[in-house]
């Protein structure tokens, strides 16, 4: 198996520290609104990825964590006139909401930054001691870029670049602009924890640093989060934990690339920002995680109505083929050619492109089977429905009954039974050869967005069309 890099940019050869076991740490959500589709793509990619890991036989501890203290959560708190921890628990509840939504499998542990609070002041204070951070008068503490050589080493910024557009602050006292925060000072009676340095808080950057060393140890398998962290977020961690310990941090890092809507980037300002809920109260959630696992993790992804139909049609596609099987009782086929080509399309840097084509090359086998009838050929081809869905597991797919799929987003008005009616009045207007009646009757299911499926062996089928929204 190999994964690619980002600190080496390269692809490289999996190698667990501990045989059989895999850590893995991913930069979480700030709590302080709802989960937009630029968090789904993270979750879902790295969702993807422990899924796979645990398929492949590894015992994976999966680590993501949850920034429920920061500016944004307190400026947001004071905007609403709530205490910060009521506004943070909300967000908490829906993200969970969202992700199970999504099929997004819940993380070993999922560590908050309030709860870490000690291990952070422990880590700060390590740093202080080692004249890798420094305390100003006004009861900050930063860490000190200058005291650590590797500084640029994961994002490829040289020391000297780093000084085009550095600044300080009004109100900050850094002895060089390119240093950053451990530790903020705040105002008795204001959001804060005691400390060596005064009362205050800590800095987004060194909360990851702490919670990902307390789960997982001073050195892990893999580091992830989206690419936009890559700078100065991680360069930062790398910095900080690796000065504090002595021990290199990660041993791979992992970036999802970005969600872009209609080939923009996704912005409030160009109102183009758009929430899960948002999306899911008009598209399936398993369309919706198509369309971000449809691509290769690192590339960008482009949203778009148009991309969000193409991946309904898609899963259609897989599910009609499904539809009819008897895969509840079939054995599913093991080391075939088409698993073997999805493990070589994951096992290459978790290729889901490429195993979804695979997935699309069973369809059309599934379908050619389904055509040429025969017990043999049922056989095979309930035998490779078994194995689609075993497969589309991995994905975080195709784990509902064609019928329901199929029939989602049926109107509650709709009774399902009268529909079946219509459909047996029709076949039997067929077969008394009263076209004109099957087509009224027709024309009368159309009206209802019931699609009617005509076997070639005789009976039918219906499906709700799903319109465009």
């Amino acid at each position: 198996m190999k994964i690619y890099n980002s600190f080496t940019q390269s692809k490289e050869e999996f190698v667990p520290k501990k045989e059989g076991k895999v850590g893995i740490y991913v930069c979480g959500i700030t709590t302080y609104d709802y989960l937009h589709l630029g968090h789904a793509r993270m979750l879902v990619a790295f969702d993807i990825v422990t899924r796979y890991l645990r398929s492949r036989g590894l015992d994976v501890e999966y680590v993501r964590n949850i920034t429920d203290i920061d500016d944004k959560i307190l400026n947001r708190a004071n905007e609403n006139g709530e205490l910060f921890s009521d506004l943070t628990a909300r967000f908490i509840d829906a993200m969970h909401e969202d992700e199970a939504a999504l099929g997004v499998l819940p993380p070993d542990q999922e560590p908050r930054a309030t709860s870490h609070i000690d291990e952070i002041v422990a880590m700060i204070q390590t740093l202080v001691d080692k004249d890798n951070a420094y305390p100003a008068a006004n009861g900050d503490v930063y860490f000190s870029v200058s005291s650590f050589e590797p500084y640029g080493r994961l994002s490829k910024k040289k020391m000297d670049e780093l000084l085009d557009g550095a600044r300080i602050e009004v109100g900050e006292l850094k002895r060089d602009p390119r240093d950053f925060v451990l530790w903020k000072h705040a105002e008795e009676g204001g959001v804060g924890w005691d400390s060596p340095w005064g009362y205050g808080r800590p800095g987004w950057h060194i909360e990851c640093s702490a919670m990902s060393t307390c789960c997982l140890g001073d050195n892990f398998d893999i580091h992830g989060g989206g690419s936009d962290l890559l700078f100065p977020h991680h360069e930062n961690e790398v910095a900080q934990s690796e000065a504090a310990t002595g021990e290199k941090f990660a041993n791979i890092w992992m970036h999802n690339g970005p969600l872009r809507i209609d080939n923009e980037k996704m912005s409030k300002s160009l109102g183009n920002f758009f929430t899960v809920r948002e999306v899911l109260k008009r598209y399936d959630a398993e369309v919706l995680r198509h369309l971000l696992i449809a691509s290769h993790y690192r590339s960008a992804i482009n949203y778009s109505e148009q991309s969000l139909q193409q991946s309904e049609s898609t899963l259609e596609r897989f599910y009609n083929a499904l539809k009819g099987l008897d895969t509840a009782s079939a054995k599913s086929l093991t080391n075939s050619r088409f698993e073997k080509a999805f493990v070589a399309a994951m096992d290459d840097d978790f290729n889901t492109a490429e195993a979804f084509s695979v997935l699309m090359d069973m369809v059309r086998e599934i379908n050619q089977l389904k055509a040429e009838g025969g017990e043999q050929s049922c056989d095979a081809a309930n035998q490779l429905g078994a194995l689609l869905i075993r497969l589309g597991g991995v994905l975080g797919i195709l784990q509902r009954s064609p019928e329901e799929f199929l029939r989602r987003g049926i109107d509650e008005a709709i009774d399902a039974e009268h529909i079946e009616a219509l459909i047996s009045a029709r076949e039997q207007a067929r077969a008394d050869k009263n076209w004109a009646e099957a087509d009224r009757i027709r024309d009368e299911l159309s009206a209802l967005n019931v699609v009617v499926e005509d076997g070639s062996r005789g009976g039918s089928g219906w499906r709700i069309e799903q319109k465009s929204q």
